[in-house]
């Protein structure tokens, strides 16, 4: 098997990839991916994540144990299916703020990676429902839509978080971030617009492009320098594929790390005490690891105002119908539809806290339901200094990794975590909330001080699954791609996924890989890089045109 290209993982960025190169009739991709299709309707409900999060289309990894949380093990969900993370999460549309590609620009040493450079890439992706402007566009793969279905706690929410002093904002991806309001989602006429769904549905039928599932890649085939194919293990047993031009990186900010250890890219040391034969020593892969960790707030309501209650069968039944007749009712609903970004520092560069609102009390693995309605609001705050590692536990590439996002490794996150949490209970307690809401039941009263938060947080936070930085693109020591995300020191190899990310987004993390697949794209082909954005308040001729203009 020959190919000029060939893809490592389904994910978000493996899918733009797959699209984006297979524009070119005269290259052949392959596109390999370990789990299998998205047949399942549950990948194309809105609120089949909650079943995503419980092990549906997942590895089933876990951390290390946590030393800063003692000791605490927490499930760590990572996508086995076509189309990756974009398939089983929540759907939120995020890109994060603009200081956070400025500070990858000017603090790591990303030249072309700045805000102004890649909004155009958001851009190219977009279909945006409602939005055309500076920061929107639509006709692009990726559908993006407002909520279809919230329920009256969700105003009750965005009223009693202006009622603490956050403002309203109708558009968490424009001039400005910080308020509370709802998230656009990932969505295109009720359904999810996966990255499998918006970026190879429409181009299955490419003669050279061959998607591959059930096929995990064991490792990268190098002779010399230079990344030749990858051997695939798959059912029909052990296969090495050949490309010509690249081999493409995109398993993920787990996955990559973990594929260039097995193949022998890493640091020696490290390899060498798994029993791996060192092919090239790069110290930074599977290093700065960063992730957003999640605590939240559980409340029992005064009545059945959120989605709790469908999980009785007749209620599930119903649901189920609704939706496949008219598209409405609690299946349409992503589950987390309302939040926010604001500050748990307020000298904080940029807002340092996302909210999610889910509507239910036992939305997500390992949090028991209430008995009766419940909701609960999620606080992450985003600037971790805590750095992690993806490593190897053996030389087998079918063992899990040893994933260790040292959580609260840096007091500084832990303080600023509590902080988070305590603004989403006070949000919690506010008067637009008192008819909806009846009492606190996660922390619960009797927990108050920062210690008695700090044992909470230590038993119940979750990760929000926005791992990234594991394979850091940048010039530094610890950096292992380029700016053009090739692996430093190897001809023929390039990472192009979250993993190249030199730290995390204030943000959900799928709206920034597929960024990246689209930035990606365009410097594999060579193509010059869009142009910059400029802002309509920036131009000379920045004024209302007259009607006569317009006609």
């Amino acid at each position: 098997m020959v190919f000029d290209y060939i893809i490592t993982g389904a994910g978000p960025a493996g899918c733009v990839l797959a699209n984006r190169l297979s524009e070119d009739p005269n290259v052949k991709v392959l596109l390999l991916e370990a789990g299998g299709g998205d047949w399942n309707p549950l990948f194309h409900m809105p609120a089949g994540f909650a079943k995503m999060t419980k092990g549906v289309a997942s590895w089933g990894w876990q951390t290390v144990p946590q030393k800063h949380m003692k000791g605490r093990v927490l499930r760590y969900t990572q996508a086995k299916v076509i189309g990756g993370g974009s398939s089983i999460n929540a759907q939120l549309y995020t890109r994060g703020n603009s200081a956070d590609y400025d500070m990858w620009a000017s603090e790591d040493g990303c030249e072309g990676w700045d805000y102004r450079s890649i909004l155009p890439y958001f851009k190219r992706a977009e279909d945006n429902q409602r939005f055309a402007d500076d920061y929107h566009s639509y006709g692009g793969p990726l559908g993006v839509s407002m909520p279809a279905a919230p329920l009256p706690i969700c105003d009750a929410y965005i009223r009693a978080g202006q009622e603490l002093g956050i403002p309203y904002n109708h558009d968490f991806n424009g001039r400005q971030q910080a308020g509370v309001g709802f998230y656009q989602l990932t969505q295109r006429d009720r359904r999810r617009s996966s990255a499998s769904l918006a970026y190879l549905s429409p181009i299955k039928d490419r003669k050279n492009l061959t998607v591959r599932t059930g096929a995990r890649v064991s490792r990268i085939v190098l002779e010399g320098k230079r990344a030749v194919g990858v051997e695939i293990v798959g059912k029909n047993g052990v296969e090495i594929a050949r490309a010509e031009r690249e081999v493409l990186v995109t398993s993920g900010a787990i996955g990559s790390p973990k594929l260039l250890l097995q193949s022998g890219i890493g640091s020696g040391d490290h390899l060498r005490s798994v029993g791996v034969n060192v092919q090239h020593d790069l110290p930074g892969v599977g290093g700065n690891m960063q992730d957003h960790l999640d605590l939240f707030v559980i409340a029992e309501c005064t009545g059945d105002h959120t989605y709790d209650g469908v999980a009785k069968l007749h209620r599930t039944l119903w649901a189920g119908i609704q939706y496949i007749l008219f598209k409405t009712g609690p299946v349409a609903s992503s589950l987390f539809e309302t939040g926010g970004f604001w500050y748990a520092d307020p000298n904080a560069r940029s807002p340092d806290i996302q909210f999610h609102l889910g509507l239910g009390s036992g939305i997500e693995a390992g949090v028991e339901r209430l008995k009766n309605a419940g909701v609960t609001l999620n606080s992450a705050y985003l600037h971790p200094r805590s750095r992690g590692t993806v490593r190897l536990s053996s030389a087998d590439p079918a063992t899990a990794p040893l994933i260790d996002p040292n959580y609260w490794s840096d007091p500084h996150d832990r303080e600023m975590s509590l902080e988070g949490l305590k603004v989403a209970r006070e949000i919690m307690q506010q008067a637009a909330l008192k008819p909806f809401v009846l009492a606190e039941r996660l922390p619960g009263p009797k927990v108050m001080t920062d210690e008695q938060l700090f044992e909470y947080g230590c038993a119940n936070a979750k990760t929000d699954h926005h791992p990234v930085g594991t394979c850091k693109m940048g010039t530094g020591p610890e950096a292992v791609v380029g700016l053009d995300l090739k692996v430093h020191g190897l001809e023929g190899l390039r990472v192009c996924d979250s993993s190249v990310m030199p730290r995390v987004p204030s943000c959900n993390t799928n709206a920034p890989t597929i960024m990246v697949g689209e930035k990606g794209a365009d410097l594999i082909r060579g193509l010059p890089a869009l142009p910059a954005a400029v802002f309509t308040h920036e131009r000379n001729d920045a004024r209302p045109r007259a009607r006569a203009e317009i006609r």
